[in-house]
């Protein structure tokens, strides 16, 4: 089975003075999206970013409404997430119980956090080099000639200085025509 209902808090965090709804939502992971009625999309004063062509489940694609921001609210967990403005109840998507990190469980027939996480949500995300500890990160290729590690730049006083002798006479040969 890959729905249950669960109790949901929609909120506009545009609007943080404005009154929470408090709702049951049919938690469906085989939908993506959050799933909002017209009716709440309004009480919650949401403004329409675009449109969105969807497709239905008798197969017609129709154009609805994104609607945004929304706080989620669910099991002690949140995220933020536009909404298709369709139907007649709420349908929480796969997207935002992922951003959440919970799982349905079907022996209990209940929207709950993943056991595997059940403090914090977690999210499987891929690392940057800057973040990835040094142990692990790819030795870079070098190029024939190019030293490895980093180069100091001289400071604009350094630049500014004048040359001392040996490094006059450096430079002057380095500009001498070479036969």
């Amino acid at each position: 089975m890959g729905y249950v209902h669960a109790a949901v808090e929609l909120s506009n965090p545009r609007l943080p003075l404005l009154e929470a709804v408090e709702t049951q939502a049919l938690a469906d992971r085989g939908a993506l999206m959050l799933c909002i009625p017209a009716a709440l999309a309004q009480q919650l004063q949401l403004t329409q970013e675009s449109e969105r062509e969807v497709s239905v489940a008798d197969g017609r694609s129709i154009r609805v409404p994104y609607v945004g921001p929304v706080k989620v609210s669910c099991q002690g967990r949140l995220c933020f997430v536009g909404a298709l403005v369709l139907g007649d109840d709420v349908l929480l998507g796969a997207v935002p119980m992922e951003d959440m990190d919970l799982t349905i469980n079907p022996s209990r027939q209940r929207l709950e956090p993943d056991p595997r996480s059940p403090d914090i949500p977690h999210a499987l995300v891929k690392t940057l080099n800057a973040q990835t500890p040094e142990s692990s990160r790819p030795k870079p290729k070098r190029k024939p000639g190019v030293l490895a590690g980093r180069i100091k730049l001289p400071s604009p006083e350094e630049l500014m200085a004048p040359l001392d002798d040996q490094e006059l006479e450096a430079f002057e040969g380095s500009t001498e025509p070479q036969t």
